[in-house]
C-alpha cells in the first residue's frame, strides 16, 4: 500500500520556489539548479510522513539538503543510494541528529534519491527540516557558513507560513529594534544564535540590550541587583564564531530576573528585576507584529503576549526607548521588544518563526 501523499507539499511548494529563486537571483548565485516545486513537493512529502515515524522511540530530527554529492564537502557517501522516503529518513535519523550534518537528496537515474550525508553544503542550498512531528522547516543556507540559515517556509500539519522579513523591518519607520534585526552579520551570527540559544534550555529568560556606555538602564532596575558585574569586557560577540560566549550568555538568562548586556554584548549584570522608572507611566499595549506573510500587526496589552516577563520587558521598553528586550518563553515562544517612534508605542516582534 502506496503511502499517500501529504496535502500541503503540492500547495507550499508553489509558494517557496519562487521565494527560493528570488534569494538566489537576487545573490547571483546561478551556479548550482535550483529544486523544481515537483522537487520540493516530493522532499516536502518524504520529511512530513518521516516527522510521524518513531526510530527507537524518538522522533527524528533530520536535515535534507538539495546538493550533489560533487558540490557538497565533508561527504559520507553510501556504496548504494537509498530511496528518499520516509522508512529512509527514519532509519537514517539517529546518525544525523547533531546540527550540520545533512542527508544529501539529489535526481539519480531519474528519481530523488538520498546519496549520503554531508557536513558542508555550498551557498543558498535548499534545506528540509524536520523539526517535530508534523513540524517541517524549509531553509536556505547562507554565504557566511558559520550564519544561521534562514527560514523559507513553516509547515505544521496543514498550515504554511512564509517568512516574509521585510514586514518587521518598516523601513518607513526605523528604530533600535528593526536596526538589531536588520538581515546581516550581527542578526544571523550574534542575535539569532543567542535567541535560538535562550529558546532551546526550556527555562524561559530575558535578556536587555542596552547602549554601551550609558547607565541609564540602571533607573528602570530594582535595587541592589543580585548579580552585577564588575568590570565588563573580555570576550566580544562583535565577530562570529563565538558559538562559547553565545551559550554561556544564554546560560545567564535561564536565572530569575534579566540579564543585561550593552550593545556589543559585553555582559553588565544577570538576575536584574525590572521595575518601572520613576515618574513613567504603565505600559498599556503594544503593536504586535511577526515575519510571516499576510500576518497583519495588532495593538494588544503586554499580557496578551505572555506573563511577567513580557509585561516587564515591555514596560523596561517604553522607559528605555535606545534598548532592547528580547524575550523567551518556555513554551518556546520568543519576542523582542523595542520602541517605535513612528507608532509612539512598544513594539513586540514575535520571533520563533526565524528560530526553528
Amino acid at each position: 500500500m502506496s503511502t499517500p501523499s501529504y496535502p500541503a507539499a503540492r500547495a507550499a511548494a508553489q509558494r517557496i520556489h519562487p521565494l527560493l529563486t528570488a534569494h538566489r537571483e537576487q545573490a547571483a548565485r546561478l551556479d548550482t539548479p535550483a529544486p523544481s516545486p515537483a522537487v520540493i513537493e516530493s522532499i516536502l512529502d518524504a520529511a512530513f510522513w518521516a516527522s510521524l515515524r518513531r526510530e527507537e522511540g524518538r522522533v527524528p530530527k533530520v536535515s535534507l539538503a538539495f546538493v550533489s554529492q560533487e558540490a557538497a564537502g565533508h561527504n559520507l557517501c553510501f556504496g548504494r543510494p537509498l530511496p528518499l522516503d520516509a522508512a529512509s529518513i527514519t532509519r537514517l535519523g539517529p546518525a544525523v541528529e547533531k546540527p550540520s550534518i545533512h542527508l544529501g537528496v539529489w535526481p539519480l537515474n531519474g528519481t530523488l534519491a538520498i546519496w549520503g550525508t554531508t557536513r558542508q553544503i555550498p551557498p543558498f542550498c535548499a534545506v528540509v527540516e524536520v523539526i517535530a512531528p508534523g513540524l517541517i522547516v524549509c531553509k536556505l543556507s547562507r554565504e557566511d557558513e558559520g550564519a544561521k540559515f534562514a527560514n523559507l517556509a513553516v509547515l505544521e500539519g496543514d498550515s504554511i507560513k512564509l517568512i516574509d522579513e521585510s514586514s518587521p523591518a518598516a523601513a518607513d519607520c526605523p528604530s533600535i529594534l528593526t536596526g538589531l534585526l536588520a538581515d546581516g552579520p550581527l542578526r544571523d551570527t550574534v542575535v539569532l544564535p543567542i535567541a535560538i540559544a535562550m529558546r532551546a534550555h526550556g527555562r524561559g529568560g530575558s535578556l536587555l540590550v542596552v547602549p554601551a556606555g550609558s547607565d541609564a538602564w540602571f533607573e528602570s532596575m530594582t535595587h541592589p541587583i543580585p548579580y552585577p558585574i564588575l568590570a565588563p569586557g573580555g570576550e566580544t560577540l562583535a565577530l562570529p564564531g563565538q558559538h562559547g560566549v553565545i551559550e554561556a550568555i544564554a546560560g545567564l538568562t535561564a536565572v530569575d530576573g534579566a540579564t543585561v548586556v550593552n550593545d556589543r554584548f559585553e555582559v553588565l549584570a544577570f538576575g536584574a528585576k525590572i521595575s518601572r522608572r520613576d515618574g513613567a507611566s504603565r505600559v498599556e499595549q503594544v503593536t504586535v507584529t511577526e515575519p510571516i506573510e499576510g500576518s497583519p500587526a495588532e495593538i494588544v496589552h503586554p499580557t496578551a503576549l505572555g506573563g511577567t516577563r513580557h509585561l516587564s520587558a515591555a514596560q523596561f521598553s517604553q522607559d528605555q526607548k535606545d534598548a532592547v528586550a528580547l524575550v523567551a518563553s518556555q513554551d518556546g515562544r520568543f519576542t523582542a521588544f523595542g520602541w517605535s517612534p513612528c507608532r509612539e508605542m512598544v513594539h513586540a516582534y514575535r520571533l520563533e518563526s526565524l528560530l526553528l
